[in-house]
């Protein structure tokens, strides 16, 4: 009850409740979905989001205090170095530019950190998949799709609006083609990272069906239980692996609208 409102739930579904603690007469039938309020509760995914948000900070607060003590960090920290320093080296850099990538790199170590958490975190028995969301992913995507369109140049811009070096009927035709380019890149995005993790789940999730399914439960139960093991496993390589990828094509996305374009290349 809140302000003498009580509520009621149905079908997973909050509605307005009556005296009598039951779904509102005028709220049943067809327009029932008009009369719910907005449902603010936690759920699993946004608790695991919120938890590892939390653990992130934790992990690079530290990290940076143990900077002050030397150059070299202690505990925890000499862990988290050689990823940080891999995704500059070998991302960050290659990608964006020694010139422009300090800009982005708190991004690129948020996204990946983040994302490669929430996949390991959805391999535990928890249940908890916040990567196979396929709303998680378009929100991730959708950061990289914004960051890289606000800070374009105008080089990225003319190549998209008025490509140089091509006629001008050319012009004309690509410049929906390439309007269309930078909806398709974040689309790849949530895609790949949705696909590839969901994928992974079914899989285990059909392997361990097998148990029940069977009939012979003696020779089902170790294959089954073998061949969870074993993709279980490839899942681990799978959750760095699509952290890597996201990380990687958000760099390259980002590179690609903040370097600056030689027009001489063109004629």
């Amino acid at each position: 009850s809140v302000n003498g409102q009580d509520f009621v739930r149905s079908e997973e579904v909050i509605y307005y409740a009556d005296k009598y603690n039951e779904l509102k007469e005028e709220d049943k039938g067809a327009f029932s979905l008009q009369a719910k309020p907005l449902d603010f509760s936690i759920t699993k995914n946004v608790f695991s989001m919120l938890f590892t948000s939390v653990l992130l900070l934790f992990m690079f607060i530290g990290l940076a205090k143990s900077y002050k003590k030397g150059p070299i960090p202690t505990g925890f920290g000499r862990v988290l170095e050689p990823l940080i320093l891999f995704i500059r080296d070998e991302i960050a850099i290659p990608n964006i530019g020694e010139k422009k990538y300090r800009k982005f790199m708190g991004y690129l170590l948020t996204v990946f950190f983040l994302i490669w958490l929430l996949n390991l975190l959805g391999m535990t028995p928890l249940g908890i998949n916040v990567t196979g969301n396929i709303a998680v992913t378009i929100c991730l995507a959708l950061f990289t799709y914004f960051i890289t369109q606000f800070s374009a140049n105008k080089d990225y811009w003319m190549h998209i609006f008025w490509m140089p070096g091509v006629p001008v009927p050319m012009k004309i035709i690509l410049m929906p083609i390439e309007i269309l380019g930078t909806l398709t890149k974040p689309f790849a995005l949530l895609i790949r990272l949705f696909a590839n993790i969901t994928a992974g789940h079914v899989v285990i999730m059909s392997l361990i069906a097998m148990i029940f399914v069977g009939k012979n439960l003696a020779a089902d139960l170790p294959i089954s239980l073998g061949l969870t093991l074993f993709i279980s496993i490839i899942e681990v390589l799978v959750a760095f692996l699509q952290a890597f990828i996201f990380t990687m094509l958000s760099s390259l996305f980002i590179g690609m609208a903040v370097q600056d374009h030689h027009h001489d290349d063109h004629h």
